[in-house]
């Protein structure tokens, strides 16, 4: 059984329909890229999976581990196991990061019947996962993204996810807005959450992301559809011809 199987989905906003019959299937331990053009898709796809209000499931099924995550509220499903990253994190002034990690996580390992973490508990391990993505205790101190740079805000963004421990991460274009450098920290932070009880896509439009955070599969989208699917050499294939050869497809 795969971890996350998306069945013949069809979604729309407003009564403009933008999936039109969606197929997937990710099985753990495996890293899927999903990349296409604007509109196709993508980010309405992940947060349907995510369970972002706004958004009329009109058709099909999303199976996570058997279980229908379309009867399920947005908690409920972060508590299964399923995290996205955000393509542009909110800011919640006077509310500090350490404060907004420690309720969360707590939160989640109360509706998962583990024991919560004390104050100093959480701390410790807080700060040991800050050091790893090179996260300052300043920054956990200050609002949640409040004044952070971009780099910033996706380090915390993964910062949340090391915490969580999802068994599905979904990253919404984290490469969005980050310099080089920002992004090597950022793959860096993705590439070592990888393991074979945890399942990952990769929202992207570029190639580029795809050279720190290697791909098992990669899956084109173009109107609502995935419409070809391969290995690694089809991100190549993307950035030297496009995406217009797959329209027909679509």
């Amino acid at each position: 059984m795969a971890l996350l199987e998306v069945r013949d989905l069809h979604v729309g906003v407003e009564d403009r329909e933008i999936l039109r019959g969606l197929d997937l299937a990710i099985n753990a331990g495996e890293v899927h890229a999903i990349m296409g053009p604007n509109g196709s898709g993508k980010s309405t796809l992940s947060h349907v999976i995510a369970g972002k209000p706004g958004y009329e499931v009109t058709g099909g099924q999303i199976l996570f581990r058997g279980e229908n995550l379309l009867e399920m509220e947005a908690n409920e499903r972060a508590a299964k196991g399923v995290f996205l990253a955000f393509q542009y994190p909110v800011e919640i002034p006077g509310v500090t990061t350490t404060n907004f990690l420690r309720t969360a996580l707590n939160t989640q390992r109360k509706a998962r019947a583990q024991q919560e973490f004390s104050t100093p508990e959480f701390l410790k391990k807080v700060r040991e996962v800050a050091k790893s993505l090179n996260i300052s205790q300043d920054m956990l101190k200050r609002g949640v993204n409040v004044g952070f740079s971009g780099g910033e805000k996706k380090r915390n963004e993964i910062l949340q996810m090391a915490l969580f421990e999802p068994s599905l991460c979904i990253l919404d274009e984290i490469d969005s807005g980050l310099d080089i450098d920002a992004l090597r920290i950022a793959a860096d932070g993705v590439n070592a959450l990888r393991s074979p009880e945890r399942a990952m896509v990769v929202i992207t439009h570029y190639q580029r992301l795809l050279n720190y955070i290697v791909p098992d599969v990669v899956h084109v989208m173009s109107k609502g559809r995935v419409v070809k699917s391969g290995c690694k050499e089809l991100a190549l294939e993307l950035e030297a011809c496009g995406y217009a050869q797959f329209e027909d497809a679509a």
